[in-house]
């Protein structure tokens, strides 16, 4: 490697079993898949935590195609009870329209007006909800808000809450009668995009997994340190576990607290993550400006998990786009996530954009 980078090990091969025999069909694959679901979902973000015991859906406003439709969500679990509200700008049209879900509000310069518009002028509906009211973006050691009180016994990581939410959105628009369930996207930035790649790694009804510069504990690698000389970009190396850990540790299974410094040991990266989504579509979106965010990390995760993706003999749905600039998520983005969805529903070849190399040394 000619750079500065650092490698601390090559990563663990997916395609193989816990005592080094190789894992040749789709069938042994989706018995391996089962054990990383239990095993390295517990480890990384504490687990997940189960479905409610009863949903229901309160319909607050319906106003019609290409307006704003605002709806909530009971969720009872026991004796216990949580609700919260998400909104659909529905597509113009008669039939069934894919949904392209991000649970970013907080960000409202992401997914914006704009990004709507174009979304509902190509017929793809945008649900939107506020993932930090399944959890705090703080570290509620208490454990006293959002959906924690649900499940008192279980030390599930706030970004297991908010992939929670996404997967209880997706449970209210399976009963919207508009709603197009073979085609969901769910799309998320930074801490979203973390999110984003758990959701889908756990719910197979999301087809399109988005997650935008999300770096450690996201598509990163743990096991890359990027490193670029001081001066020409906002951050000299990526993260680490180390800085997760001093500033979010909220985010984080506990389990992962022993790597700290020991990251070559971890009995996984974050290509595990990714290869559980295969054969839907994943589609990293990436900024190479974005050190931080370990960019050149993503990529080897990709590579290695995109093996995956070749025993289903489903590599053309396993996409990475890298753009220039820094850490944003905006309308470029959205547009590319939208072209690729449309070249799915309309069985047409991916964007050349997501199939060119980002880093052809690699």
């Amino acid at each position: 490697m000619t750079r500065k980078d650092i490698l601390l090990q090559p990563l663990p091969d997916l395609l193989a079993w816990e005592n080094g025999s190789e894992i040749t069909t789709i069938c042994e694959w989706e018995k391996r898949k089962a054990q990383f679901a239990e095993q390295i979902v517990a480890l990384e973000f504490g687990g997940m935590p189960p479905k409610p015991d009863a949903l229901e859906l309160e319909i607050l406003t319906e106003r019609g195609l290409g307006l704003a439709n605002c709806y909530r969500v009971h969720c009872a679990v026991g004796v216990r009870d949580f609700t919260f509200c998400f909104t659909v700008h529905r597509a113009q049209g008669d039939v069934r329209t894919p949904v392209l879900v991000t649970g970013d509000a907080m960000y409202n310069q992401n997914c914006d007006n704009a990004v709507i518009a174009e979304a509902n002028r190509r017929g793809i509906s945008v649900a939107i909800f506020n993932r930090t009211e399944f959890a705090p973006d703080w570290n509620d050691s208490e454990r006293k808000w959002g959906i924690y009180p649900l499940y008192p016994d279980m030390r599930f990581s706030a970004i297991s809450a908010w992939a929670w939410g996404y997967h209880r959105v997706l449970d209210a628009l399976e009963r919207l009668s508009y709603v197009d369930m073979e085609h969901i996207a769910a799309s998320g930035h930074s801490r979203g995009g973390k999110t984003v790649l758990l959701a889908a790694a756990t719910d197979e009804r999301i087809r399109y997994a988005n997650p935008n510069d999300s770096g450690a504990h996201g598509c990163g690698c743990y096991r890359f340190i990027q490193m670029e000389e001081e001066g020409l970009y906002e951050d000299g190396r990526s993260e680490n576990m180390a800085d997760l850990f001093a500033a979010v540790p909220y985010w984080m299974g506990e389990g992962m607290r022993e790597y700290i410094g020991r990251e070559a040991e971890l009995p996984h990266d974050m290509h595990f993550f990714k290869a559980m989504i295969a054969p839907r579509i994943l589609l990293e979106t990436n900024a190479y400006g974005d050190i931080w965010a370990n960019p050149r990390g993503s990529y080897l995760t990709h590579l290695a998990a995109k093996k995956v993706w070749k025993l289903y003999g489903a590599e053309r749905n396993c996409l990475t786009w890298y753009r220039e600039g820094f850490h944003a998520h905006g309308m470029q983005e959205f547009c590319v996530l939208m072209d690729v969805m449309e070249a799915d529903i309309k069985q047409l070849s991916v964007p050349e954009e997501c199939t060119r190399v980002p880093y052809a040394e690699y």
